[in-house]
């Protein structure tokens, strides 16, 4: 059983950072890209960053390009985004994802899911 377990989220002041982790099982992953969403109360999910499969190439929304880093261990079957400079208006609960098909990239269509973890942005 696939499964991806979030970590590293909590409360945060205002331009300050964060690391998130994304630690896969049951599977190995190596050859997939790799995605952060995240989902503001009230609001949609939404895609946050992506990675390719070797890690040579990622993908970010506007909105946190320049801020945030995806990266990726395969060795350790884990994806990681690091969040440096967050704003109030980055608040979610943040969600790891990864594609079901090897060597697909970029993915529109991710087949699994972990069940997030709270960022919280204080002004």
């Amino acid at each position: 059983q696939v499964q991806l377990v979030e970590s590293g989220g909590g409360l945060v002041q205002s331009g300050g950072s964060l690391r998130l982790s994304c630690a896969v099982s049951g599977r190995t992953f190596t050859r997939h890209a790799m995605g952060w969403f995240r989902q503001a109360p009230g609001k949609e999910r939404v895609f946050v960053a992506a990675i390719h499969w070797s890690g040579s190439n990622t993908m970010y929304a506007d909105s946190v390009k320049g801020r945030f880093t995806i990266s990726r261990d395969n060795a350790k079957n884990t994806v990681y985004l690091q969040m440096n400079s967050l704003k109030p208006e980055d608040t979610a609960v943040y969600y790891c994802a990864a594609e079901g098909t090897r060597w697909k990239w970029p993915s529109d269509d991710y087949d699994y899911w972990g069940q997030g973890t709270q960022v919280t942005v204080s002004f």
